[in-house]
């Protein structure tokens, strides 16, 4: 059952030190909604999370429910469960005890949690584990008795800390399913930190891409993995391809670009670009084609890789760029490969010189409260 209506978050930001971590963070969570925070190492997403779970107070700006004032309350006044990235779960108290201790905080009567507490564990489908101790369940297993016990106190607001990260690819699709049923099942609102954007667009309602403290974009997965504002946006929804090159003509939206030895027709997204512009144009691998077509360039296979469904391919251009592409057959080291992709998949933007090509690795450091 979801438990307000609009979560506010105003002008919100945390410094430390006077160096900033998280800049005028403003949105409203909807109750029941799915929020995922995404970025890189030091981007500001767990920063967030800390400050919406009362951990760290707030530099600036304010947080509200339903227009009451919550930052200036204690975690424990809050009402909100967490769900830690090391699960921090007490290893000398059994599952059931774990799952229980914020009930026993609350003075809940024992016949009432006993009952709460099976119930948590039969959502995440622990039930036979009740007596064991963390240190004889597995990563997964411990992971779902985290979720349990944040859960289990029926709080308005879920805040998870990249709880999945400690997992391996099978255990994180197979939780990913799990979280997105609880969440759904139970009317949870829940607020999700990831560095991993494939994680982010399967589970969460809306995105919000966080770089060096300041939000870059929030919006539908959808409108993110297609339309990303700007190229760092665009490199962590999955295009691969950067390419440090120059507008040559402009038409409205539809932009010629050159450089790397290529030359490509693509379209401006989100900014007005002229002609003779630095830029840089973001292509999706799975947008480039091996054959005759639109926009046609050669490029040398330099590594092909299988990946089951296909082939990952890394292809060099005469001036040395490399090519990221998916190909559904293989094709030798060597092998001159005539490479196209249609102009609408060829997103151009204007070249920020605070923001290095491939932006997702050029995030701040970690700032240590």
């Amino acid at each position: 059952m979801v438990a307000f209506n609009t979560l506010t978050l105003d002008h919100v930001g945390r410094s430390f030190g006077g160096q900033a971590a998280l800049v005028d963070l403003t949105m409203d969570i909807h109750g029941g909604e799915f929020i995922a925070l995404l970025g890189p190492s030091g981007c500001g997403k767990t920063t967030a999370l800390n400050c919406l779970a009362g951990l760290l107070p707030l530099t600036t700006g304010d947080i509200r429910i339903d227009d009451q004032r919550v930052d200036t309350l204690p975690p424990e006044k809050r009402d909100f469960g967490m769900v830690f990235q090391n699960y921090a779960l007490f290893p000398h108290m059994s599952v059931a005890k774990n799952v229980s201790f914020g009930l026993q905080m609350r003075h809940v009567g024992k016949d009432a949690m006993r009952t709460r507490v099976a119930e948590a564990l039969a959502m995440v489908k622990l039930t036979d584990y009740a007596a064991r101790l963390p240190g004889q369940l597995s990563g997964g297993q411990q992971q779902r008795v985290a979720i349990a016990r944040a859960i289990v106190t029926e709080p308005r607001l879920v805040l998870m800390d990249e709880p999945l990260s400690n997992l391996d690819a099978k255990l994180r699709l197979d939780m990913r399913g799990e979280i997105r049923r609880l969440h759904q099942s139970l009317g949870l609102t829940t607020v999700y930190v990831t560095h991993d954007q494939e994680e982010a667009l399967s589970m969460a309602d809306r995105l919000v891409v966080l770089r060096l403290g300041h939000v870059q974009q929030i919006g539908k997965p959808t409108e993110l993995h297609s339309n990303p504002v700007n190229y760092y946006v665009a490199d962590f929804m999955g295009y691969r391809n950067l390419l440090d090159m120059r507008s040559t003509r402009a038409d409205g939206r539809a932009i010629t670009v050159a450089g790397v030895g290529i030359e490509l027709g693509g379209v401006a997204s989100h900014h007005t670009i002229a002609a003779d512009e630095d830029v840089v144009a973001a292509i999706r691998p799975e947008d480039i084609r091996v054959g005759t077509g639109p926009n046609a360039f050669t490029a040398t296979v330099e590594v092909a890789e299988y990946r089951g469904s296909g082939y990952a391919i890394d292809a060099v251009t005469s001036t040395g760029q490399t090519i990221h592409l998916l190909s559904g057959e293989s094709h030798p080291v060597g092998a001159a490969l005539t490479l196209t992709v249609r102009p609408e998949r060829v997103l151009v933007y204007p070249k920020d010189p605070d923001v290095p090509v491939g932006g997702a690795a050029g995030a701040a450091p970690e700032v240590a409260p």
